[in-house]
């Protein structure tokens, strides 16, 4: 059982959101009455209402509720980052805005990571009530973390997660302007654990991933965190070889056997312009680590908070 006078943070990204935060931070509230709670919600440069509804929440629950609003739209994983670096409790929840993620499940989270001595807690879903688009996003996520990151194969990256204040204390300490949340988790612990939860249809709006959006997520994942899309290179370029050395000794006994064979102008064509392309991937990979590189020495914050409303 959780202690009640232990502090649990909520962390929620606020995006566009104004038809739910009020009600979600209300039943929040209704539901974990008996803990000392923080709900830290972080305006991801919403474009409607939203800001104002979060400074109302901040007045109506003094005690409970922080705000921070971004000064720009950073993307959800940037603004849990901020969420993290302002929450105060000993453990955190990381949950999404929309009531996809049960409410009354997450003092169930906290209670895991006490009772199995876990730094995180991730929840899983029997049946996700994401879009098509969403959830072949999140096969093809799941399968390039389990290769790239050692995720474990049984281990679903949910949004919904708990994670210890040891935990939060090593994941702020990633400075670099392009985190990638599930990635950090994963370097710094191997205590991690599970729980069955609901997931629930979105009552209001829609998903704030976008196909570029969840482009930028993965190479983040990509790149941030794993060597392997260098090492590919290597393979296919070592493939690449092996298979023109193939072609030239395959080309050179036609020619030997039967000297009447014409130069295969299509051959040509199509040889080069495969090649070609195995050459320009392989340094547009090297670019993109390389445009990374200069990105973070220039000092680009992975967020500004315009203004922080904090009563407490």
């Amino acid at each position: 059982m959780l202690n009640t006078k232990t502090t649990i943070s909520i962390i929620i990204p606020v995006y566009n959101s104004e038809n739910t935060i009020a009600k979600l931070v209300d039943t929040l509230i209704r539901e974990l009455e008996n803990y000392n709670t923080e709900i830290v919600l972080i305006n991801d440069g919403s474009i409607d209402n939203s800001e104002k509804i979060c400074d109302d929440l901040v007045t109506r629950y003094p005690d409970e509720v922080v705000f921070c609003s971004l000064a720009k739209n950073v993307g959800e994983h940037n603004a849990v980052m901020a969420g993290l670096n302002e929450c105060t409790g000993d453990f955190a929840v990381i949950m999404d805005d929309d009531f996809q993620n049960p409410i009354s499940e997450v003092h169930k989270i906290f209670q895991e990571i006490q009772s199995k001595d876990v730094d995180v807690v991730y929840t899983y879903y029997e049946k996700k009530q994401h879009a098509f688009f969403r959830n072949v996003g999140s096969k093809f996520n799941d399968f390039v973390a389990t290769k790239m990151l050692d995720k474990p194969k049984d281990l679903y990256l949910s949004s919904f997660k708990g994670v210890n204040r040891f935990l939060i204390n090593e994941i702020i300490k990633y400075k670099q302007p392009f985190p990638y949340i599930d990635g950090l988790i994963l370097r710094s612990t191997s205590k991690i654990g599970k729980i069955k939860v609901d997931h629930h249809k979105r009552n209001e709006g829609k998903s704030g991933y976008t196909l570029s959006k969840l482009v930028s997520l993965w190479s983040n994942m990509f790149i941030n965190f794993s060597i392997l899309p260098l090492r590919l290179s290597i393979i296919l370029g070592f493939v690449s070889a092996f298979s023109g050395f193939v072609f030239a000794i395959i080309s050179l006994f036609e020619k030997m056997f039967n000297p009447d064979i014409p130069t295969g102008y299509s051959a040509i064509i199509i040889t080069v312009t495969i090649f070609s392309g195995i050459i320009l991937i392989s340094i547009g990979g090297i670019g993109e680590y390389l445009g990374r590189l200069f990105i973070a020495q220039t000092n680009k914050p992975q967020y500004i908070i315009r203004k922080k409303t904090k009563n407490k």
